[in-house]
């Protein structure tokens, strides 16, 4: 558990990351299991990073570990969108060139590479390109925010971004309203 963060004299930043979900309780958004006899403690990953598109869970390295392959992409950024009443989920890839614009040729590329390393229901549903990409001041892509903007929701905590203004990229994107 770290002690605090850099350039927060009042501690808000801190508070907000993680204390922010259970007053007064840590959580630092892992999920985890206790073994019952030894105590032990196994790391299973990032609670609010699993995509579930169709019923099949997965995590967005999955596809960074694809996109990565591709010279033409600087960055990328992988999230799931709810539906409003929360019962399906479908997967967004959004992509940020190295120059030029994101063309169907990639488009056809990236999914055929998706679909044959991994299978058809990793594809995402949208793969859009985007100028920029949220990151925390610790070098993490900020994929809940994502998350949140596209489902209309208000983002909490922009202090712990490098890059707050690029949250407003993903707001009012014509594909991603219509679900």
């Amino acid at each position: 558990m770290p002690a605090r963060f850099w350039n927060d004299d009042d501690g808000q930043k801190y508070h907000n990351a993680y204390f922010n979900k259970f007053d007064g309780i840590w959580a630092h958004g892992d999920f985890m299991l206790v073994n019952p006899k030894s105590k032990g403690i196994l790391m299973l990953g990032r609670s609010d990073g699993t995509l579930n598109p169709s019923g099949v869970r997965f995590g967005s390295a999955e596809i960074y570990n694809i996109v990565e392959e591709f010279d033409e992409i600087s960055d990328s950024v992988c999230v799931g969108q709810r539906t409003p009443d929360r019962s399906e989920e479908r997967v967004i890839l959004f992509l940020k060139m190295v120059t030029g614009e994101l063309s169907q040729d990639l488009i056809k590329r990236l999914v055929s590479t998706i679909r044959s390393r991994l299978s058809a229901r990793h594809v995402p549903a949208l793969i859009l390109p985007i100028s920029d990409i949220p990151y925390t001041v610790n070098g993490k892509k900020v994929e809940v925010a994502i998350k949140r903007i596209l489902v209309g929701e208000e983002v909490r905590n922009k202090g712990a971004l490098v890059n707050p203004e690029s949250l407003e990229l993903y707001k009012n994107i014509q594909e991603t309203q219509v679900w």
